[in-house]
């Protein structure tokens, strides 16, 4: 029962650490606190199954391998494992280049209707925040959520950029539409130290 123990606890530190993620990281993905999680990782106690299943899954390996340690299976479930996480990283790539695919194709097609340069080049200010709202849902899904919080950021001054150059077209100066951002980007901070609930 000890080697299990000193096998869970180790498994937990190096598959944490490869993901890079910190133990309040963790703490949140799993709904405990990081003490808990420390307790985990010094083998003062060990995760009762369901949470074992839990972590498996979100470090994308066997429950074996997270009790037993490194086994014959740990090349393929380590390389399987990257892939994955390549071909994660490749999908979201894709989907956020399509904004800016879209608007040049949008350049192209009014640019040769209206033979002349107008209003177009705004196109490539809109696929900004689009790029960043497709870039939030996949990071929410595959990724780090902690990192949310800096494109939330990064979305919101975008849009008020893009509201500020569209009126300016229409020279309309609106620039004290910032003041928004400040105050938005206080909001952001702030919600960014709102933990979600944890027990032991």
């Amino acid at each position: 029962m000890a080697d299990i123990k000193s096998n869970v606890a180790k498994n937990i530190t190096e598959l944490r650490i490869q993901h890079h993620m910190t133990q309040l990281e963790l703490a949140e993905k799993l709904n405990y606190s990081d003490k808990t999680v420390s307790k985990w990782e010094r083998g003062e106690s060990t995760p009762d199954i369901a949470v074992l299943v839990e972590m498996a899954d979100l470090f994308e390996v066997s429950l074996d391998y997270l009790v037993r340690g490194k086994d014959a299976e740990e090349p393929a479930i380590e390389q399987k494992g990257k892939e994955i996480r390549y071909n994660r990283r490749a999908v979201s790539y894709i989907a956020e280049g399509c904004a800016w695919i879209v608007a040049m194709f949008a350049f192209i097609v009014t640019t040769l209707i209206l033979n002349q340069l107008k209003f177009q080049w705004l196109y490539f200010i809109y696929a900004l925040p689009v790029a960043l709202i497709v870039k939030l849902v996949f990071n929410s899904i595959w990724f780090n959520p902690r990192h949310n919080y800096l494109i939330i950021s990064g979305l919101m001054w975008s849009i008020l950029a893009t509201i500020h150059t569209t009126f300016l077209y229409f020279k309309i100066n609106v620039s004290l539409i910032y003041l928004l951002g400040v105050a938005g980007q206080v909001v952001i901070v702030l919600w960014s130290y709102i933990g979600k609930p944890k027990h032991k």
